[in-house]
């Protein structure tokens, strides 16, 4: 999920967590605390440790970021107590993950939704060589040369490597997958020319926009977004594309609904205080939506690309 990585300069995740009689506790919280994410040196990892930062400023305790890599979601799901004290900091990974391999995890059962905090476009950007300047050219140029153009992502359920599937879905186009070892490499491989097209996340692709080393054809949101106004949504051209890079905070199931609503609360006003010049700068936008609403999300974005994995175009 590399376009959240800017974002924490935005924010001040680090609102109190108010203390205060939560699920038979006399304060909240009277002892460190932890956030579970992915491998150290990660997007997820940035972000949290600059979270932990602002969080243990705010409530006078310590907040730990717990590196778990690969069985960080697992570790939540199965091991963590659900007290408050635990909690993880994670996107799509936690439910389209398990459409594509065999995981500890059920992405509704096991964990207790806290808020999608914030979400950022991808742009459908092409190497300079690709003869084509728009989403429809694009779309004509893939069907006249089924399996030559070719597409970078990262790892299996990223979010470049579902936009463009799904691109591929509705646009019933044969564009093969170059999988690269993150984000990272899959942008260099786009810059190198060894790849015709990627889904990028707004912030990192920017400065490549603007210095001419990529063509940017349109933002990956269901509308065009105030972030890149000048660019055309690609549901202009396949109307129902919608493929945003999103993360959120979790708490491990059977989490008290009290505690569960006090962190939403505090974790909401936070995100709706953050500054709108840097989290524009960023490519960010805050969702900050309930604990019920989050969880309706996931749900709808299973259904939703569910459809689209189960294909018989999906490439894993």
């Amino acid at each position: 999920m590399s376009a959240l990585r800017p974002v924490v300069h935005a924010i001040c995740l680090g609102t109190a967590l108010a203390a205060g009689s939560v699920a038979g506790q006399d304060k909240y919280p009277t002892r460190p605390i932890r956030v579970v994410t992915a491998a150290p040196g990660s997007n997820h990892d940035w972000g949290a440790r600059l979270s932990a930062q602002q969080l243990s400023e705010r409530v006078g305790q310590r907040v730990i970021v717990d590196n778990r890599g690969s069985i960080a979601i697992e570790y939540i799901a199965k091991e963590a107590q659900p007290d408050g004290y635990t909690l993880l900091f994670y996107g799509a990974t936690v439910w389209l993950q398990p459409f594509l391999n065999k995981v500890g995890w059920d992405p509704i059962a096991d964990f207790a939704p806290i808020t999608l905090a914030m979400s950022s476009p991808n742009v459908l950007v092409v190497h300079p060589s690709l003869p084509v300047k728009s989403v429809k050219a694009l779309i004509a140029l893939a069907k006249a040369r089924p399996g030559d153009l070719n597409y970078s992502a990262g790892g299996a359920g990223s979010t470049p490597h579902m936009a463009a599937e799904l691109f591929k879905h509705l646009s019933q186009t044969k564009i093969v997958r170059i999988q690269y070892k993150g984000s990272g490499p899959s942008m260099i491989g786009l810059l190198s020319g060894e790849a015709h097209m990627m889904f990028a996340a707004l912030g990192p692709i920017t400065p490549h926009i603007q210095q001419g080393k990529v063509r940017p054809l349109a933002v990956s949101t269901p509308k065009r977004t105030p972030l890149m106004p000048d660019l055309p949504a690609v549901a202009e051209t396949l109307p129902g594309f919608s493929a945003e890079a999103t993360i959120g905070f979790f708490a491990p199931r059977k989490t008290p609904p009290a505690l569960v609503a006090q962190l939403n609360r505090e974790i909401v006003q936070a995100l709706k205080s953050a500054d709108a010049k840097v989290l524009h700068k960023a490519g960010i936008e805050i969702v900050a939506n309930s604990p019920d609403a989050f969880a309706d999300f996931i749900k709808s974005e299973m259904e939703r690309m569910g459809a689209v994995i189960r294909s018989g175009s999906f490439h894993n």
